[in-house]
This record gives C-alpha cells, structure tokens and sequence, in this order.
C-alpha cells in the first residue's frame, strides 16, 4: 500500500490505518462458536477451621510465666546532653569552645554545644568522637550493613 501511495513509508501507513480505526486486512469467515462446558458448581461453604494444638501443651501456661517481658526502651541521647550554662549561641561561639551544634536550626532551642574543644578542632572531646571515625571502622560498617 506504501509503495502505491508513493513518498510514505510503510510504517506511516500502518499507523493511519491504526488511528483510522481501519483492520487493514480482509476479514476472514469465522467459524461458528463452539459452545463452552458448564462451571462446575462450587463446594458448599465449609465449616472454618478450627484452631489445633499439637504437640506436648501440658507445660505451656508455666513457661508464659518465666518469659520475662522486655524492657523499656532507654531513651538515646546521643552525646547531644550539654548543660544550660554551658550553650552557646552563634553569637558567642568563640575559637575554643564546640561548634558541635544541637536540635533544629530555626528554631528557638537550637544551640551550640559550647565546651571546650580541643587544640586545633572545632569540637569537645565528645563530639570529635561521634565526628572523627577511623576510616577502618566505617568500611567494616559499611560491610555489616549490606550483609
């Protein structure tokens, strides 16, 4: 038909006929339907299982009683506990005290942790160790994380 037509491919023409709605082709006969087999009925509605005890029970309501309950979380603090008077503002930070900072920027309880850092660090002792990890460490956590 593209060739007839002259100047479009074959593929334009395919896709006319497809938008047009158009089958393209001549139809053949069908053959008369043949008729289907009848479903079978389905089972009457049983009973709902009912729950099975295997097994030696005779002990189970007393080992309930050992099972200790779990403890209560403790809550983490993160090294982020810094005392009232030791807080620093942005204002106040100076060249010795932990730029370490503490809850969200923005908002009127963020703050700076304010101890005294170390020589030659922006952080306490405490921060510069949540900070600095040697680098052997964090590839073996890393390892651990995508097993």
């Amino acid at each position: 038909m593209a060739g007839e037509l002259g100047g479009i491919t074959r593929n334009a023409v395919i896709g006319k006929v497809h938008r047009l709605g158009l089958s393209g082709r001549a139809k053949s006969t069908v053959p008369a339907a043949r008729p289907r087999k009848a479903r079978p009925e389905a089972p009457a509605n049983k009973p709902a299982p009912q729950p099975q005890t295997i097994g030696n029970t005779a002990l189970a309501p007393a080992l309930e009683a050992f099972v200790a309950p779990a403890p209560a979380p403790r809550p983490v603090t993160g090294g982020n506990v810094v005392a009232m008077g030791q807080r620093c503002t942005i204002m106040n930070l100076t060249e010795g005290t932990c730029r370490w900072p503490i809850g969200e920027p923005g908002t009127e309880n963020f703050y700076f942790c304010g101890g005294r850092s170390l020589t030659g660090m922006p952080y306490c002792t405490t921060h510069a160790r949540m900070a600095y990890q040697p680098t052997q460490d964090r590839r073996r956590d890393r390892r651990v994380a995508r097993i």
